[in-house]
């Protein structure tokens, strides 16, 4: 019988059962189960006794041991033998490829200084380790570029922040006590699987299910009611709401009084919000806007659940700080169940220790920061100072990831930058690479797994060796240390010790959570009571200590002090607006080399609605050109109902052009900047459709 800490009791005595958690940038972050025999891993399955997880994966991790065995699964160091993107390679020995980099390293420091070197990384892990500690160390230590990785998560953190102090918000299994729940900007059973069951469950006992999103996602098919308004425009929506609450004395006056500062301004500014003037903007009647106000303010407790959509805009921030008033407003924090849920990122990192991994204060002061959105223009830039002689990639595929995909290109073509790429596979990017190294896959590394999407922690352990000669991002920059002959012992800190630090931030929500204990349970809730109600006696966490409808902060930056509809960009000169969507069998461009998944999601297409095709001459089934001034893909023409007019939409991610092109979306999303907080306009985006001379 096997009793192993790390596994669950079987009969068979070779086989072994290890537990773990999926690193991926989703906010289900599984708990699973993987079954071992003569160290090879046999099956990979939900863990059934986890509370959220509750048995079962999506249809991309189901197959994960596909990725973990794959063909093409890099095995060995490769070095560049063939022209940059030609993906020709030959096999070096680690000290090889370690010996070259850091020689090479060393001289661009010596001509240009450590600045000319930048780091590239984003969320293909998310365990906690993996995902941010030494790598950080490393590269503050030589005094490289730093990185801004504001491209998702920032920009919601900083609009909520200016109304509540927090991106906190209700446990999203709390929601069973919602009675009605808004859906706002995100395909729940597309991209959040597991709290589906959840909402269901809230439905069973009477909560009322409202989708708002342009597109008519399978979510808002499922939905009791599916509101359409146009891209962009949710702020606009909001404060409209807001116009209909305070006129029709729907507003808890007690706790509004009692816990929020600036009311009487916000009473003047939602009086330019009336229905009746802003529904044009918006693109709903007037009707349909004064019942989604009236049954959200009346039906409590309610809860409002954005999630990635909105932020990818650009006044994505001013979003989000004007939904946090709503719930304000209403009161509706004081119930149980009531509220706002986005991520729990912000509970689980304020909770973890993690300036412990990633060091700040090695940092150099003054060393530039780049933004992670503008890779391509930073890439081509012939002004700054010094150049990007080298970037190291681990944890991301920008040329598919990143806005401005063919700048991108362009950048990662130079001869003379000396490109590292960590990874499973020869990505995209991999591609243009000097250095291929090959990376371990989540069953192959010890993690500490924080949540986006619960209050769940879990430790991921290596269920087999490494395949091959790969290693783990944090192996990685022990050995570039080594190689740059650096000494400091925090550079070299092992996995376990990093896992040991994360969970010593004396939060009373770890109290008993301790390395060990993960060991053998695989992944445990927080230390907080069920029924946590973030603000339900106020205790904001704003500079007043209130909610704060007028806010001091935003007008000593110069920004507007109140929430607003804000401008947003719609489409000119007949330009349609193009949004994107992540599908069920990609993750961005992860599961992309794996024929079944390949076979699943087909090629790239754009679905238009049926007055747009017909006004352009267009025909379903027919291959058209997505263009604008930043390039072209091509793709399958899909006449579809499911979303409004003047709005078309494509799947996010690693689809082949359908012309057989290496080209995505983000051929055609700009590097645009959000309003403020970071991130990237997406879906600000404005394309043309034609015909295309080749047919399908």
């Amino acid at each position: 019988m096997t009793t192993t800490a790390n596994a669950v009791n079987v009969s068979d005595e070779r086989l072994r059962i290890v537990r773990g958690a999926c690193g991926h940038d989703c906010p289900d972050t599984c708990s699973w189960m993987v079954e071992v025999r003569d160290g090879r891993a046999q099956r990979l399955y939900g863990d059934p006794d986890h509370p959220f997880t509750r048995g079962t994966l999506c249809a991309k991790v189901n197959h994960y041991l596909e990725r973990v065995y794959h063909p093409e699964r890099l095995e060995y160091p490769l070095r560049r033998v063939g022209p940059k993107g030609e993906g020709k390679f030959v096999r070096v020995s680690w000290d090889e490829a370690l010996a070259d980099i850091a020689a090479r390293w060393k001289s661009i420091i010596a001509e240009s200084g450590a600045e000319a070197i930048m780091p590239y990384s984003s969320a293909g892990n998310q365990g906690l380790i993996q995902h941010a500690s030494l790598d950080r160390r490393f590269f503050s230590v030589l005094g490289c570029t730093q990185l801004d990785r504001s491209i998702c998560g920032e920009v919601p953190v900083a609009g909520l922040s200016v109304t509540q102090g927090t991106g906190f918000g209700v446990d999203p299994e709390e929601l069973v006590h919602s009675k009605y729940i808004v859906l706002w900007g995100t395909n729940t059973i597309v991209t959040n699987l597991h709290l589906w069951p959840v909402i269901l469950e809230a439905r069973s006992r009477g909560a009322k299910i409202v989708v708002i999103d342009p597109i008519r996602t399978r979510t808002a098919e499922q939905a009791d009611w599916h509101i359409q308004p146009r891209p962009g425009s949710d702020a606009t929506l909001a404060m409209a709401m807001m116009h209909i609450i305070i006129r029709d004395d729907l507003v808890d006056h007690d706790y509004v009084s009692k816990h929020s500062i600036g009311y009487e301004q916000l009473v003047e500014r939602v009086q330019q919000y009336a229905p009746e003037l802003v529904k044009d903007r918006i693109g709903l009647a007037v009707e349909e806007i004064e019942k989604l106000a009236s049954e959200y303010a009346k039906v409590q407790p309610s809860l409002l659940r954005p999630l990635i959509g909105l932020e990818h805009h650009r006044n994505g921030a001013m979003m989000f700080r004007t939904l946090a008033c709503l719930p304000v407003l209403i009161g509706s924090w004081k119930h149980r169940g009531g509220g706002l849920s986005r991520s729990t990122g912000a509970v689980q990192y304020s909770t973890l220790n993690h300036r412990g991994l990633t060091m700040p204060q090695l940092q150099k002061p003054g060393t530039r920061t780049l933004n992670i959105r503008d890779l391509g223009n930073d890439l081509c830039s012939t002004t700054l100072t010094p150049p990007v002689r080298s970037v190291c990639i681990w944890n991301a595929n920008p040329v598919v990831s990143t806005p401005n995909q063919q700048q991108v290109i362009r950048g990662l073509l130079r001869e003379d930058l000396l490109t590292i790429v960590h990874d499973l596979v020869v990505t995209d990017t991999a591609r243009y690479a000097d250095y291929v190294l090959p990376a371990t896959s989540q069953i192959e590394s010890l993690d500490l797994v924080p949540a986006w999407g619960h209050h769940y922690l879990s430790l991921n352990q290596p269920a087999i060796d490494p395949v091959g000669e790969s290693v783990s991002n944090t192996e990685l920059f022990r050995r570039l240390a080594a190689a740059m002959g650096l000494k400091e012992p925090f550079l070299f800190e092992s996995d376990e010790s990093l896992i040991r630090t994360a969970l010593s931030s004396g939060h009373p929500w770890l109290e008993g959570i301790t390395f060990d204990q993960l060991k053998v349970a695989g992944s445990i809730r927080f230390n907080h009571e069920r029924d946590w109600r973030p603000f339900a006696d106020g205790n904001f966490r704003t500079p007043s200590g209130k909610a704060e409808f007028w806010s001091q902060s935003m007008l000593k930056q110069g920004l507007d002090p109140l929430p607003s509809g804000g401008d947003f960009p719609q489409a000119e000169n007949g330009f349609l607006q193009l949004i994107s969507g992540k599908t069920l069998h990609y993750l961005n461009s992860g599961y992309g080399h794996i024929e079944r998944h390949r076979k699943r999601e087909g090629v790239l297409f754009v679905e238009i609605h049926p007055d747009d095709a017909n006004s352009r001459g267009l025909q379903d089934g027919e291959l058209v050109n997505v263009s604008n001034e930043l390039g072209t893909v091509t793709a399958v023409c899909r006449i579809s109902d499911r979303i409004r007019t003047g709005v078309v939409w494509m799947p996010f991610g690693g689809l082949v052009d359908a012309a057989g092109n290496k080209r995505s979306i983000n051929s055609v999303t700009p590097e645009e900047p959000t309003d403020w907080g970071g991130g990237s306009g997406f879906y600000d985006a404005f394309v043309e459709i034609t015909r295309c001379s080749e047919s399908y």
